[in-house]
């Protein structure tokens, strides 16, 4: 995806990239052979060959932060296929809605093929260290929700990427919360967690505090399907975005 990019050069927006694809320079590969032949149809186009370049490098050492920096929120899907094994779907759950007042209680962490928990009181420190290993995060709503509540808890929490789920989902036309949007795609959860949401979590953990048997496996259960389920909408906010943007038909 990200080869075929071009709005992350300066001065190139999505109609310009448009026109670059319309005059059949589909990649940066493909540009740059046209820029050193020079067969660009444009000459004011050589400008872009030292960024297309530079991006060339940054994707083979694998440098999310050199894309993340220069896409816009709205494009950060757009890193998505090549940096997929280096995201990390996290989710958190709280004592409730305010940044300021009330705390994190479980965050959930997927990736890799693997869900890692952390627990108030438990293992909650460990979070930044395993979320280190993972540049690219992905949230649904985590701009507003998620993370600020992660960097007001852990200040050193900066990751290189941050895609929130929730934009390009709208954007496709899939609107509503996160369950909404499951069961639109026939994503079910299991029966157990059908009426469990956001306001039932808080419940889970106070009833957790309270001794009851079970309320912390079924908060987990419910933060561990909240991070599973992202990653078919990952998969397809990549596979229907691209044709929204106007990508070329690329194999």
């Amino acid at each position: 995806m990200l080869q075929h990019t071009f709005i992350h050069a300066e001065g190139v927006g999505p109609a310009t990239e448009r026109k670059l694809w319309s005059a059949g320079l589909h990649s940066w590969d493909h540009f740059l052979a046209q820029h050193r032949d020079g067969q660009l149809p444009l000459r004011n186009l050589s400008r872009l060959a030292p960024v297309l370049e530079e991006s060339r490098s940054a994707l083979a050492r694998s440098d999310v932060g050199f894309f993340a920096s220069r896409l816009k929120s709205a494009d950060q899907w757009r890193m998505y296929r090549e940096f997929s094994a280096q995201a990390a779907f996290v989710d958190i759950e709280t004592t409730g809605l305010s940044h300021d007042f009330d705390e994190i209680t479980i965050i959930g962490l997927y990736a890799g093929g693997t869900f890692h928990s952390f627990v108030k009181g438990q293992n909650l420190e460990q979070f930044p260290r395993v979320a280190a290993d993972y540049p690219l995060v992905i949230t649904f709503n985590g701009a507003q929700f998620d993370l600020p509540f992660l960097k007001r808890r852990f200040p050193s929490f900066a990751p290189a990427a941050h895609l929130d789920l929730r934009y390009p989902l709208t954007h496709l036309g899939y609107r509503g919360g996160l369950k909404l949007i499951e069961r639109r795609l026939g994503i079910i959860r299991p029966a157990h967690l059908q009426e469990v949401d956001g306001y039932e979590a808080v419940h889970l953990w106070n009833r957790h505090r309270r001794g009851e048997a079970g309320a912390l496996e079924k908060l987990l259960d419910y933060c561990r399907h909240d991070v599973l389920n992202m990653r078919p909408l990952a998969e397809r906010v990549a596979t229907e975005m691209p044709e929204r943007a106007g990508f070329p038909n690329i194999k």
